[in-house]
């Protein structure tokens, strides 16, 4: 039986032989085309001396994925290939329900590191924190692992328990975590009313997350009997998900407009988003909050609010995650993650690196550790897409510079009763922003519904 070898090089000899009757005028592509194969032929040649000389048996299949890994790997941050079980896990953790921590986590240099505990989860509740860095998994070393082997060994039978150990910048000692695994069924959208302020909290953007938000601004409306004095997109530690779902949740606040465009490879891959008539909040003061976990999707409608003067966004710099990856099938189970396009906002900026600046720096001094804590973004992240505007480094950094008025400390505001001192400034600013009559405001609330 011809070996996998033979049988590459009968395939690439037919091909080559068919080129050989192409016309002189595609000698170019031809030549390029050829180099490919002599680069083909040497990935077969280590491919094949993998097999028979390493220090120990190694399958195919394990050699293939990884070679699928290490080519998307030298790409980008986010593209990536799926197999079977990333591929399921990829669908549960968009439809908003799969077992787990709740935790978003990267590999650093080596290092599982956290992008983002989700709200409601047992991360959350463990006081795990973006930028945390996990060293050991029941107390095993995993520096050096793989993101899937860490990701395997958090996960487990819901009840179960995982000690996680956490370093974390500005503290000497690292931080022995026990946590309860959990089934964690994400709600994207919850809301509750405040000082006659309607605060809506976007965990997610997973399917259905824009017609929960329509949803939530009807129910604050019932609950009040009247408009609220204005509304607070809470979008703090959110790491995104579906375009589609962003570009619903930034049209229930918009009358008209763009509200994002993509702009791919070639001319036909470009598409604007905009928004239809009807503005579900009826012109009502809207801040937005963000920090540096909000990324992606979130960072779509922060931009499209802010660039449509229709939002004050409130907070820190966003992650600034300007790609969008399209899921490209490869077999029923399997997939291709691949970043195909680049968004920008209404205004056309675009938010790779740079995030999202707010309006107001607000930092979040309720957080004993803001202060010390380092902020993780994009930018942070090896083989990033470069913005293609010239972006000002020193501006970026500006964040760090915390404005002079903003002196209390986490023990005092706690005395105050205040536990979210980014919340309680939005709901202060909203008050400002609100004129009188909207404050007394007493009317039936008639949102326009979209179709």
């Amino acid at each position: 039986m011809p070996s996998a070898r033979s049988n590459f090089l009968l395939r690439s000899a037919a091909i080559l032989g068919a080129i050989a009757l192409i016309p002189a005028s595609t000698a170019a592509v031809t030549d390029a085309e050829s180099e490919t194969y002599k680069q083909l032929d040497l990935f077969m040649d280590v491919f094949q001396r993998v097999r028979s000389s390493y220090v120990e048996k190694v399958d195919d299949k394990t050699l293939i994925k990884g070679a699928i890994d290490g080519m998307l790997a030298s790409l980008d941050p986010h593209s990536s290939y799926l197999d079977a079980r990333d591929f399921s896990n990829l669908r549960t953790q968009t439809e908003g329900n799969y077992g787990g921590l709740g935790l978003s986590v990267t590999l650093d240099e080596g290092v599982v590191k956290v992008i983002a505990p989700t709200d409601d989860t047992p991360a959350a509740r463990a006081g795990i924190k973006a930028g945390d860095y996990i060293t050991h998994i029941d107390g095993k070393l995993i520096y050096g692992s793989s993101l899937d082997e860490a990701v395997d060994k958090m996960r487990g039978a819901p009840g179960s328990t995982v000690k996680l150990t956490i370093a974390r910048a500005g503290r000497d000692e690292p931080l022995d975590v026990t946590l309860t695994r959990a089934i964690i069924d994400i709600k994207p959208v919850k809301w509750q009313v405040k000082d006659n302020v309607g605060v809506i909290k976007i965990v997610s953007f997973s399917a259905d997350t824009g017609a929960d938000v329509q949803m939530a601004i009807r129910s604050i409306d019932k609950s009040l009997g009247h408009k609220p004095t204005g509304y607070i997109v809470d979008l703090r530690s959110n790491p995104g998900g579906l375009l589609d779902e962003a570009v619903n949740v930034s049209d229930a606040f918009l009358d008209k407009g763009e509200i994002v465009s993509q702009r791919g490879r070639a001319k036909g891959d470009n598409r604007p988003y905009y928004a239809r008539p009807g503005d579900d909040a009826q012109g009502l003061p809207v801040v937005v909050l963000i920090d540096a976990g909000s990324a992606s999707a979130s960072e779509i409608v922060a931009g499209a609010l802010q660039d449509q003067h229709r939002a004050l966004i409130m907070g820190e710099r966003s992650f600034g995650k300007g790609s969008v990856q399209t899921l490209l099938p490869l077999s029923p189970d399997t997939a291709l993650r691949l970043t195909t396009a680049r968004y920008y906002t209404p205004s056309g900026r675009s938010v790779q690196e740079g995030g999202i600046e707010p309006d107001i720096l607000v930092p979040q001094l309720s957080d004993p550790d803001f202060a010390k804590r380092p902020r993780y973004r994009e930018s942070d992240l090896r083989k990033h897409l470069i913005n293609e505007a010239k972006l000002d480094r020193a501006e970026l950094e500006a964040d760090t510079n915390i404005d002079p008025k903003f002196t209390a400390s986490a023990e005092e505001l706690k005395k105050q009763g205040i536990d979210d001192f980014q919340l309680s400034y939005a709901l202060k600013t909203i008050g400002r922003l609100a004129a009188p009559t909207q404050v007394a405001a007493a009317e039936p609330a008639k949102a326009p519904k979209k179709k």
